[in-house]
């Protein structure tokens, strides 16, 4: 079953159909063709286990890039790579499988640069359509 997506305070997010592994792979690529870079790739289930030697639920955060669009946010000002990379979220929760995107014009507005909220729109706008098409 798939759900509509759910955009809360700071997340577009949406239950999948597909397997978590699959969803991992189906994400990768529909980032990749709006035009993004996944930075890093962080397995919080293997790491809490390794580190902290609990059992959690399957769950990764990919870290997305839009270079051109990073570099537009970094010529504004040289601080907001604090606030980069676009995160990426799959995870299961109670035997469902659910992507979330963070959203750029909640996450860069703590900027107070006018000029960001074009850069951080287009941006949300990709995000958007990588959860809608997943």
């Amino acid at each position: 079953m798939i759900n509509d997506i759910k955009t809360s305070q700071y997340s577009i997010r949406k239950t999948v159909s597909a397997s978590f592994e699959e969803a991992v792979k189906q994400v990768q690529e529909l980032l990749k063709q709006e035009g993004f870079g996944v930075l890093t790739t962080i397995d919080v289930q293997q790491t809490l286990e390794k580190k902290l030697y609990v059992a959690y639920d399957k769950y990764v955060i990919l870290g997305a890039c839009h270079p051109q669009s990073a570099f537009k946010a970094l010529q504004m000002d040289k601080d907001m790579g604090l606030l980069l990379p676009c995160n990426v979220v799959v995870y299961e929760e109670t035997k469902q499988v659910i992507v979330s995107a963070i959203r750029p014009t909640v996450a860069l507005s703590i900027a107070n640069e006018p000029a960001l909220h074009e850069v951080a729109k287009e941006i949300e706008n990709k995000l958007q359509r990588v959860v809608e098409h997943i």
